[in-house]
């Protein structure tokens, strides 16, 4: 196989590849190899590249249904047996993991040949990855613009024709942000669907939830279907499906009531090239048979409010976070050992107390019950999964070095503001890059929401738009299958 036909395929094509014996997954690991070799240096996506154990149970071609397709991981929130753990962060740098988290023990039975890691922004606080460790992770569709984040490591992998599909997380926008920015399909599940242990809990009360971005969306069905479940002992639990998630990728949505919203709750205005992306996007679910109306659901209470909650939750179990690295690695908690934005916030959170914690928890209820009566009104949500375009290398964090923690939540949040409230309610919501910038060419990403647990709605609804309005033949500049 050729590196142009490699970078072609989905996960699902390079499984059903290995199926028949046509390829094996040491032939899939060193193409990728190939290809990151071709294009990391100019993206800086991948920082770890592992060669796999040809006699070991990660080169058998059989067994899960995404057998030797390689994969990558995301430099934070799982581990991987004898591998580094590092967050994106000189604190837990050389850290490696004794053993691997639930979730990296699903993505082994699911058959994936994990070959490396990808980039994260410091602990992933930050829709932008760009940290002072691993440096900046770039735009495969214009290599001067930013990647997104926390997952911009894993979308421009992906993007870029590395690996078909890299594992994600989400804790308000981070796998939907970058799959925006890069092209890619990005669903962030429901909260409890599947693991964050055993030695993470929750995430930041429940917003932190983990998958993946494709470029297909059955890849990413596939993937839910390998991860969901649960170990003994979860905080949240969501109940198994009534059948697989692939299976619902092909099947009629039937005629759903989308609610339409362009602007965000934060009062700023969408650029007029998304904002037209989006109705034009409303235009052509009215025409698959769907019934759009325009909508501005409120979140019950007000955005400042919303922002600050999220900062005492964030920063307050981010503080443990430190001070457990800071005791693995010996290392002192101050400005040679954590960027600024970081330790305002670790100084933000230890500030914070628990009453103000339980205030946070509470509002979190409020909007999790405002969001759930949504859904009582309509089916989706639809909006776009960012008001504005890429910025540029270098600029996300100008003037951050004087900011407290809430000041800088404020600013992931106003980069992104329609990703959280999804987060803060635990229900799905995904990313589909339907559009592009008619002057850039650059992708634009659509979100959809659905109510809790309602991720067949979801991947109902992608199938169809795939059909109707596919984009995986769509090439960045930064593109593996030029290389052959």
């Amino acid at each position: 196989m050729k590196l142009d036909e490699y970078a072609s395929y989905d996960a699902m094509g390079l499984a059903k590849l290995v199926a028949k014996r046509e390829v094996t997954a040491v032939e899939l690991s060193e193409l990728a190899r190939t290809a990151s070799n071709a294009v990391n240096p100019r993206l800086n996506a991948v920082i770890e590249h592992w060669a796999i154990d040809e006699s070991g149970p990660s080169a058998h071609d059989d067994g899960g249904p995404l057998a030797g397709v390689p994969f990558l991981i995301k430099d934070l929130a799982i581990s991987m047996a004898g591998k580094r753990l590092e967050l994106g962060s000189r604190l837990a740098q050389g850290l490696v993991a004794p053993g691997d988290s639930w979730l990296m023990s699903r993505f082994r039975d699911a058959g994936l040949v994990t070959i490396g890691r990808t980039t994260t922004p410091e602990m992933a606080f930050s829709t932008t990855t760009e940290s002072a460790m691993q440096g900046a992770t770039r735009n495969p569709w214009q290599p001067d613009l930013s990647a997104g984040g926390s997952s911009g490591g894993s979308a421009a992998a992906v993007a870029a024709g590395i690996v078909p599909l890299a594992h994600a997380t989400d804790a308000a926008g981070s796998i939907r942000v970058p799959a925006a920015y890069n092209g890619l399909f990005g669903l962030k599940p429901t909260r409890g669907r599947s693991s964050n242990g055993p030695a993470l809990d929750e995430v930041f009360a429940g917003f932190g939830v983990q998958l993946g971005v494709s470029r297909t969306v059955r890849d990413s069905a596939a993937l839910l279907d390998a991860i969901q479940g649960h170990a003994t002992g979860e905080p949240y639990v969501t109940a198994a499906p009534a059948q697989s998630f692939l299976s619902e990728v092909g099947r009629d949505p039937g005629r759903l009531r989308i609610g339409l919203m362009v602007d965000p709750w934060n009062g700023d205005r969408t650029d007029p090239a998304i904002a037209a992306a989006t109705k034009a996007t409303a235009r052509h679910l009215e025409g698959l048979g769907h019934h759009v109306f325009e909508v501005m659901p409120s979140l019950g209470v007000a955005w400042e409010a919303l922002v600050r909650a999220n900062a005492i939750i964030w920063t307050g179990t981010l503080v443990g976070w430190i001070e457990g690295l800071a005791a693995a690695t010996g290392r002192a908690i101050d400005e040679t050992t954590l960027e600024p934005t970081t330790l305002a916030c670790v100084r933000y959170g230890q500030r914070a107390s628990a009453a103000e914690f339980a205030a946070a928890l509470d509002l979190r209820n409020v909007v999790t019950r405002a969001i759930g009566g949504w859904f009582e009104q309509f089916d989706v949500l639809l909006t776009p999964t960012l008001p504005h375009g890429a910025p540029a290398i270098g600029t996300y964090s100008q003037g951050a070095d004087s900011m407290d923690g809430l000041e800088w939540t404020d600013r992931v949040f106003r980069h992104a503001p329609f990703t959280p409230p999804f987060n803060v309610a635990g229900v799905p919501a995904m990313s589909v890059p339907l559009e592009s910038d008619p002057t850039t060419g650059l992708p634009i990403g659509m979100q959809f929401a659905a109510g809790f647990a309602r991720e067949d709605i979801l991947l109902r609804l992608a199938g169809q738009l795939e059909q109707s309005r596919p984009w995986n033949a769509r090439r960045p500049l930064v593109w593996a299958g030029d290389h052959s």
